[in-house]
């Protein structure tokens, strides 16, 4: 993430439209149930209203430095942080009760590492368990913002086909404005 970016991401700005707007339509009508996975949560803004609804939130983050301010700033919450990548989730299968992944999926460098990664989700997942997400379209000003970064947009017309070839049994997508959010279950 370039500094540009980082800085947005951890900004009182960023915080209010996280917990005003993007979290609020990503988790309508979904229950995360007891064992939450958050996949880069960067600064952590996301996982601070996350933890509020799971009884435990283990945040995956690939970046090494990221993830130590992240597990100091939480330590003793009900948050665990781990270092990780997420085309290789070091948990075992069926182990997460839902599935997060918030406005990071564009931060994988190719189509083929995040349906690496999506199939990890799906992986770690209970049988009946949910993904929910949202990311950012294709604009000229996100192009902007990721100048010297990695941006690799996810096709929202598309992206259903991509959540069911992962191993998702059901998958929604929806775009309002240049945001997509998304929401998938695996089988029973």
């Amino acid at each position: 993430m370039n500094e540009e970016h980082l800085r947005l991401c951890a900004s009182p700005e960023w915080a209010r439209l996280v917990e005003d707007d993007l979290l609020p339509w990503v988790l309508a009508g979904h229950a995360l149930g007891d064992d939450l996975l958050e996949v880069g949560p960067g600064p952590g803004l996301t996982t601070d209203i996350l933890r509020r609804h799971a009884a435990r939130v283990t945040a995956a983050e690939l970046d090494p430095d990221l993830a130590e301010q992240l597990a100091a700033r939480l330590a003793g919450t009900n948050v665990e942080v781990v270092q990780a990548d997420a085309t290789s989730l070091p948990f075992p299968a069926g182990r997460f009760s839902a599935v997060a992944c918030l406005t990071m999926l564009h931060h994988i460098p190719s189509a083929a590492l995040q349906d690496a990664a999506l199939a990890e989700m799906s992986r770690v997942l209970r049988a009946g368990g949910v993904l929910v997400g949202t990311d950012g379209l294709d604009t000229p000003d996100r192009r902007r913002l990721h100048a010297d970064d990695i941006f690799v947009p996810v096709g929202a017309d598309t992206f259903a086909g991509r959540l069911r070839d992962a191993g998702f049994a059901e998958a929604r997508v929806e775009v309002a404005g240049d945001r997509v959010r998304f929401a998938a279950t695996t089988g029973a």
